[in-house]
């Protein structure tokens, strides 16, 4: 199966040279996103100027991505048009109801870890008790106290991914009412880098610091707890691995869920996602500078993460091998639900069946083919091998 549909590729073989010049259009189209996102949700962007900024850097790193495609440019800005509506509503509800700032967020189940090492499948599973609640991507896309028509928009987005991206659906599963990552929310980080590598964003990105954007993410779900039964919050993201110090200043009583996976496994098939998300996006890829990106970022992420660790309590972190969502399932995840004081039923049970047989069997992937060996990221990731080889 093509990576990126024929349509779509004739599409912008044919209209990409009409977004030339793009660069010096950043800052007209970033105004006028935001007195859009003003419109729909009758608020001001007043006061947010730092979150406008920080959307200028990221548009600014799309103009600059060579080979550029018309529907990578269309689809950034109509995402960073939805993540300042986004950003509008949810402070406009604060201001409405003040309440809602004293909804506790109490004891959040937080999974994370290295991209591709089953954190989606254990989300959802931790998603199945009555006494537990995830965030569905269309809330995270589009946090209301109502639902109006978020749902649909959602549904149109991923139709039109899924036209686009043929591929994509043996790689990642993405549903609008099912569980999704923190990153709709999280205005920044490794989650953009998945579907291009704008120039300069990796690095302004690593020197940022995120306890805003916790903030912001808390406020969220706060709006999505508003009026509905407390239940306790079940949130992912493998983002959420490079940030860990400012996550616990946020939710300092999180249980964290840590997964591990034989790194160059977990790479291999990132990098392989990372080349047929970018297909919609750039014309011209290359696979060996993805591979040095994600090996660059694994050491970071990885690295960043072991440091914060060790100034939490060991109670905070649980770690999850990947062979305990796979081969050791049945035995390993009620194991796992116990400690978490979470149900453990048919219900559940059921629930792991489920994911068991549904999971992807067609996504193939060769690191060498991102000019990388498994000596060469065992030697990158030398640290982290020694720390937890036990659970690899």
């Amino acid at each position: 199966m093509k990576p990126v549909s024929p349509w779509l590729k004739a599409v912008n073989t044919v209209l990409t040279p009409a977004i030339a010049g793009r660069r010096k259009k950043v800052d007209r189209l970033l105004d006028r996103a935001v007195r859009e996102a003003e419109d729909r949700t009758g608020s001001t962007a007043h006061g947010e100027e730092a979150f406008i900024e920080d959307m200028r850097v990221l548009l600014a790193g799309y103009a600059d991505i060579h080979g550029l495609t018309l529907t990578g440019w269309v689809a950034v800005q109509h995402e960073i048009a939805d993540r300042l509506e986004n950003r509008l509503r949810i402070r406009k509800l604060h201001a409405l109801n003040p309440e809602i700032a004293d909804e506790p967020i109490s004891r959040p189940i937080v999974i994370t870890g290295a991209p591709r090492t089953g954190t989606t499948m254990l989300q959802r599973l931790l998603a199945v008790p009555a006494t537990h609640r995830s965030p569905l991507m269309h809330e995270l896309m589009h946090a209301d106290l109502e639902g109006g028509d978020h749902l649909r928009r959602a549904e149109r987005a991923t139709d039109f991914l899924a036209k686009a991206l043929p591929a994509f659906g043996a790689v990642y599963d993405m549903h609008p009412q099912q569980p999704d990552a923190d990153v709709w929310v999280l205005p920044h980080g490794v989650g953009h880098l998945v579907r291009a590598q704008p120039p300069g964003y990796v690095q302004w990105m690593l020197e940022r610091d995120y306890t805003a954007d916790y903030r912001y993410l808390k406020q969220t779900l706060q709006v999505l707890q508003h009026g509905r039964p407390r239940r306790r919050w079940v949130i992912r993201a493998a983002a959420h691995l490079w940030n860990l110090g400012a996550l616990v200043k946020t939710f300092p009583d999180a249980q964290i869920l840590w997964t591990h996976r034989e790194p160059a496994e977990a790479l291999a098939s990132l990098c392989s996602m990372t080349e047929t998300a970018s297909g919609m996006n750039t014309s011209e890829l290359d696979p060996r500078e993805i591979g040095r990106t994600w090996l660059g970022l694994f050491a970071t992420g990885l690295d960043r993460a072991r440091a914060a660790r060790a100034r939490m309590p060991a109670y905070a972190v649980v770690d999850v091998p990947y062979r305990d969502l796979t081969d050791h399932a049945r035995e390993r995840l009620p194991q796992l639900f116990e400690h978490l004081g979470a149900p453990w039923g048919r219900t559940e049970a059921d629930a792991l069946e489920t994911a068991l047989a549904n999971r992807p069997t067609d996504h193939k992937y060769d690191l060498a083919r991102y000019g990388l060996t498994e000596s060469e990221v065992d030697r990158a990731l030398a640290d982290y091998r020694r720390a937890f080889g036990e659970l690899l």
